[in-house]
C-alpha cells in the first residue's frame, strides 16, 4: 500500500535578489487579515470613512488618560506612542461607542491587542501588555480605528473546481452557514487543493485591498481642520508610525526597521523636536510606491501551493505530494528510505514555516527548524502526528482530518479551521476555531476560546502534555501557566460577513454551536518522547505539565494511575508457575499488537524507530 507524504523544501531554495533593491520596502502585514477578523456585524461599517470619522468623536469622549502607574507593562522612555495623559480607550469606552456588551467590547480589545506589531521598542503597548493588563492599558484610538476599518475586507474567491462533481456528497450539504468554505470537509478541501487560494493568491488579496482603500486608510489619520480639503491634510509623525498596524518596512537583506526610518521625510526627524507634518499626498504617493515594489519582491513571487522553487538537489518544482518510496529533498532533509518520517526545516516565506499535504506520517518541528519564523502553518494533513515544540506568535491549523497536532506555546493567536477529528494540544494566549467537526481541543489558554462558524461535536480540556522545554518557551512567548481559561468558552455568529460569497437570507445569523466539556475520567495524558538524552539532563527543564489540572480531572488521573498499579501487582503476584507467567505475558502482549495495529499506532512507533529514536524513551 503506497502513503502520500506531502513535503516542502528548504528556505535555502528560495534565491532573493534583494541586493538590486536600492529602497525599503512595504510589506502589507498577514497578521491583521489572517487572524484579526470578527463575525460581530456591529463592527461593519459599509460607508466606511464617513462613520469612523463620526465615530472618533464618541471614541474620544469615551477614552481615557492613560494610566501609567497602573499598568506592568514596560513602557520604554521616549516612545513616540506613550506619553502621559495619553487619551486611550478601554472595554467600557468601546461598549459604549459602539454599542456591544462589555464582554464583545474586550474581545474586540484582546484581538487588537494579538495583531499590533510588537517589534521594535516604539511598539504599542496594547502589544506588549499581559493578557491580564490588556484592558487597563487599553487600545490607542487610531489603531482602533484602522481595526475596524479593515473588518469590511473579504477573503478571496475559491477558483472553481474542475470537477465539482468528484468532491460532492462528501460534507452534509445543509448548513446554517452558506458559504463555500463553510460547508467543505476536510476531505474536500485536500482533494480540491489546487481550487483553494494559496498564501501567495491571499497575500496578493491582501495587497490589492490595501492599495485601493489606501487613501481612504491614510484619510482616518490626517491632522486637518477641514476634511474634506485634500490641500490642507497632513500627517504627523505619530499618525504615520500608526500605519506599522498594515505595514513592515524591510531594508537591503530583509531587516526590519522601523517605519518612520523607512520614509524619507521622516528618516531624519530629530527626536527632541517634534516632526514638521507631511502633506497627505506625498505620504499616499510614497507608500503606494513602496507597497507595490514589495510585491513585487522575489520572495513574494517565489512561492505558491502551485509552484514550489526548490534547489538543484530536488526531483521537480511541484513536491506538494510526493509517493511515500521518496525521501526528503535538498540539504536539510533525512534520508528514510520509506518517507515516513520528517525532521527537516520546511520553505519559509518571510517568517512562515508550512507543514502542508501530510499523510500517514510523523513530523517533528523544533525551535531550530523554524529559526527566524514566528508562524507556523499546518494544512490539509491526514492520519498524522504534528509536533511543533517551539516558541511562536502564531500558529494555523487548516483542512487536516483524523491527525494529531501538538503546538508549543504560541504567544498570540492559534486558529484552526476546517478540521475533522482532530486533537489540538496547544498553550497559546488565544485560540479560535471555526468550522470544526467532531474535534478534541486540550488547552492552556490565558483567555477565553472563541468558537465561530459552523461546528459539531466539538470538546474541550484541560493542558495535558509537556516537554523540556515548555516552560522555557512560554515565559520567551508570555503564556502564563497560571492561567488557564481553557472551559469559558465564547461563541460567535455562524455566518461570517468576511466570507466574499454571499449568503441566502433565509440563513440567520444564529451563534454557532459551542463545544462540550470532556469528562474526567476520559482525561489522559500525552506522551510527547525524548528525541535526544539531553532533553532530561537540564536541571530547569519541564518535568510535568505547568499548567495546573482542575481537582476533578486531577483526582480521576490519580484513580486510573493507583488502577494500572493494582492490576500491575495484581498480575505479578497470581500464584501461578514460570511456564504460565510466560503464557501470560506472551497473551498481552499479542492482544497490545493487536490493539497497536487496529488502532493504527503502530505506525507511530515505527516513525521514531525510523527517526532513529527509541520508541521506549518517554517522559
Amino acid at each position: 500500500m503506497k502513503m502520500n507524504v506531502g513535503i516542502a523544501c528548504s528556505s535555502t531554495a528560495v534565491s532573493a535578489t534583494s541586493s538590486s533593491i536600492q529602497q525599503p520596502l512595504l510589506r502589507v502585514r498577514r497578521e491583521p487579515f489572517e487572524y484579526g477578523l470578527l463575525t460581530l456585524s456591529k463592527l461593519i461599517f459599509p460607508d466606511g470613512i464617513n462613520t469612523l470619522r463620526a465615530l472618533r468623536g464618541k471614541l474620544l469622549n469615551n477614552s481615557i488618560a492613560y494610566p501609567l502607574h497602573q499598568s506592568k507593562t514596560v513602557v520604554t522612555e521616549g516612545s513616540s506612542f506613550v506619553t502621559q495623559g495619553k487619551r486611550r480607550i478601554n472595554a467600557a469606552g468601546i461598549a459604549a461607542s459602539l454599542e456591544l456588551p462589555e464582554y464583545h467590547a474586550l474581545l474586540v480589545l484582546e484581538t487588537l491587542a494579538s495583531i499590533l506589531s510588537d517589534h521594535g521598542a516604539a511598539s504599542d503597548p496594547l502589544a506588549r501588555c499581559p493578557a491580564s493588563d490588556i484592558d487597563t492599558v487599553g487600545a490607542d484610538i487610531d489603531d482602533l480605528l484602522l481595526f475596524l476599518y479593515i473588518q469590511n475586507y473579504k477573503r478571496p474567491v475559491p477558483r472553481p473546481h474542475r470537477d465539482a462533481a468528484a468532491v460532492a456528497d462528501v460534507w452534509p450539504s445543509t448548513s446554517a452557514f452558506d458559504g463555500f468554505l463553510s460547508t467543505l470537509s476536510p476531505v474536500q478541501v485536500r482533494s480540491s487543493r489546487r481550487t483553494m487560494p494559496s498564501q501567495a493568491d491571499e497575500e496578493a488579496h491582501q495587497l490589492a485591498y490595501v492599495q485601493k482603500h489606501l487613501p481612504a486608510i491614510l484619510a482616518l489619520l490626517v491632522e486637518s481642520a477641514d476634511e474634506d480639503d485634500t490641500e490642507t491634510q497632513v500627517l504627523v509623525l505619530e499618525k504615520f508610525n500608526r500605519l506599522g498596524f498594515l505595514f513592515r518596512a524591510h531594508e537591503q537583506g530583509a531587516e526590519v526597521i522601523p517605519l518612520s526610518q523607512a520614509a524619507p521625510f521622516f528618516a531624519n526627524s530629530d527626536p527632541d523636536m517634534p516632526a514638521a507634518p507631511v502633506p497627505l499626498t506625498q505620504v499616499l504617493q510614497w507608500v503606494a510606491e513602496h507597497i507595490h515594489s514589495a510585491s513585487e519582491h522575489p520572495e513574494e513571487k517565489a512561492f505558491s501551493k502551485d509552484n514550489i522553487v526548490v534547489d538543484g538537489n530536488c526531483p521537480g518544482a511541484d513536491v506538494a505530494m510526493f509517493d511515500a518510496s521518496l525521501s526528503t529533498c535538498g540539504p536539510s532533509g533525512n534520508h528514510l528510505s520509506n518517507g515516513l518520517y520528517q525532521r527537516h526545516k520546511e520553505l519559509h516565506l518571510e517568517g512562515l514555516t508550512f507543514i502542508d499535504g501530510v499523510t500517514k506520517a510523523s513530523v517533528l518541528k523544533e525551535e531550530a527548524d523554524i529559526e527566524g519564523s514566528s508562524v507556523v502553518k499546518v494544512s490539509n494533513c491526514h492520519d498524522c502526528v504534528v509536533y511543533v515544540l517551539a516558541p511562536l506568535k502564531y500558529a494555523s491549523v487548516y483542512g487536516c482530518s483524523d491527525s494529531i497536532v501538538v503546538l508549543g506555546a504560541v504567544g498570540k493567536v492559534v486558529r484552526v479551521e476546517h478540521c475533522e477529528r482532530v486533537q489540538i494540544i496547544t498553550t497559546a494566549v488565544r485560540i479560535c476555531i471555526a468550522n470544526c467537526r467532531e474535534c478534541s481541543f486540550y488547552l492552556g489558554v490565558n483567555q477565553r476560546p472563541l468558537i465561530l462558524g459552523d461546528n459539531h461535536n466539538l470538546q474541550v480540556a484541560p493542558y495535558n502534555t509537556f516537554y523540556p522545554k515548555l516552560e522555557s518557551h512560554l515565559t520567551k512567548v508570555g503564556v502564563d501557566p497560571a492561567v488557564n481559561r481553557w472551559d469559558n468558552i465564547l461563541t460567535l455568529g455562524v455566518v461570517d460577513p468576511h466570507d466574499s460569497l454571499s449568503h441566502r437570507a433565509r440563513f440567520a445569523d444564529v451563534p454557532t454551536e459551542g463545544a462540550t466539556v470532556l469528562p474526567p475520567d476520559r482525561y489522559m495524558t500525552f506522551v510527547i518522547p525524548r528525541w535526544s538524552a539531553g532533553d532530561t539532563q537540564h536541571p530547569l527543564l519541564t518535568k510535568a505539565n505547568p499548567f495546573i489540572l482542575p481537582k476533578a480531572y486531577l483526582l480521576a488521573q490519580q484513580q486510573r494511575s493507583k488502577s494500572v498499579d493494582v492490576l500491575r501487582q495484581t498480575l505479578k503476584n497470581v500464584p501461578i508457575d514460570e511456564g504460565r507467567k510466560r503464557d501470560l505475558s506472551n497473551a498481552i502482549h499479542v492482544y497490545f499488537k493487536e490493539w497497536l495495529y487496529a488502532s493504527g499506532n503502530i505506525r507511530q512507533l515505527y516513525d521514531l524507530q525510523v527517526g532513529g529514536l527509541d520508541p521506549k524513551a518517554m517522559d
